[in-house]
């Protein structure tokens, strides 16, 4: 249960269920700007979200959550085959054969206003999984799936 919650206030399903739920056609925003707009309409619902427990309560919002959006724009079938958290999987995976793990940054690059970041994986001074990605966490995660591949566990 624990697992699914995460799955589900996941920025990236939250960004999903928003972008689902249109919301984006409701923000104002600089267009001339480059932005993420997945995870403003992500931040956005959240702000929703907060908005009617401010006004309605706990149960309020909890049944709006229920009764509308996780009826209506969530897949629980999906969110739980879905695999998210890889970096996790990965440090369980090593602790249980007790390996060293690292996740190393390689390069770390601000062009066109975004920055590109490059990850590799080192377990016990041997190198694996690679990965890259718009912030730290989305290339570490990339690399831990990659090596999670190469190792067979998923």
């Amino acid at each position: 249960m624990t697992k699914l919650k995460s799955k589900i206030v996941n920025r990236k399903t939250l960004s999903e269920i928003g972008t689902n739920m249109g919301i984006r056609e409701v923000l104002n925003y600089n267009q001339t700007r480059a932005i993420n707009l997945a995870t403003i309409e992500g931040n956005a619902l959240e702000a929703i979200i907060g908005a009617i427990y401010l006004d309605g309560g706990f149960d309020k919002a909890k049944n709006s959550l229920n009764n509308y959006v996780f009826r209506k724009y969530l897949d629980f079938n999906k969110l739980v085959l879905e695999e998210i958290d890889f970096k996790s999987k990965l440090f369980i995976w090593c602790q249980k054969k007790r390996l060293q793990i690292n996740f190393e940054v390689i390069s770390e690059k601000h062009e066109n206003g975004q920055w590109n970041y490059e990850v590799k994986v080192v377990i016990n001074n041997n190198e694996y999984g690679f990965g890259k990605g718009l912030s730290k966490k989305a290339a570490e995660q990339e690399a831990a799936r990659e090596t999670l591949q190469l190792m067979g566990e998923i």
